[in-house]
């Protein structure tokens, strides 16, 4: 079970190619506490495993579970009065569930009654750039973003929406609106 009420956790979202992780690394860099994207991460462990991206994507529901573990895991481990950056966090998994027209499971159910953020930053997106991890076109893209968007309006914390900007003015207004 997640404890996680009246934490100072701050959520950095978006869709695909939307700056996040760059964002994080610059709050990381300004002395934050952050954490790490878990779908790249999922990605990467499994490759070291010996599996391709493509073997890990083919069955989306496992991957969007083991991404959903990750996370749940993470915030587990913090220190709920720490002021943390997340790079994603648990509703993420709803919207991208959504996505791909997967159904919900008790265990996402059960994790989304319990969460609390103090605030969340969703990233407008950049051009999409393509990587090894990175499959969405600009569609998904697109869609994705416009899912988050939806997903994190339904719940009771704040948002705010971050415009493109350069990185660091990115960072500036995050910082000025925590």
């Amino acid at each position: 079970m997640l404890k996680m009420t009246g934490n100072n956790w701050y959520v950095i979202t978006g869709g695909p190619s939307s700056g996040k992780t760059t964002t994080v690394d610059l709050l990381k860099g300004r002395g934050y506490k952050t954490t790490i994207e878990h779908a790249r991460h999922y990605i990467d462990t499994q490759r070291v495993a010996g599996k391709t991206v493509e073997e890990i994507r083919k069955n989306q529901a496992a991957f969007q579970r083991g991404v959903l573990d990750m996370q749940i895991a993470q915030e587990q481990a913090l220190s709920p009065g720490d002021v943390v950056f997340l790079d994603r966090a648990i509703p993420d998994a709803r919207a991208y569930y959504r996505f791909l027209n997967l159904s919900e499971d008790e265990k996402l159910s059960e994790t989304m009654r319990e969460i609390s953020y103090k605030k969340i930053f969703i990233l407008d997106p950049l051009p999409l750039t393509q990587d090894y991890a990175r499959t969405e076109d600009a569609t998904a893209q697109k869609e994705i973003h416009e899912l988050l968007t939806e997903t994190y309006g339904s719940l009771s914390f704040p948002v705010v929406h971050v415009p493109v900007l350069p990185s660091g003015e990115r960072v500036d207004l995050i910082l000025k609106n925590l």
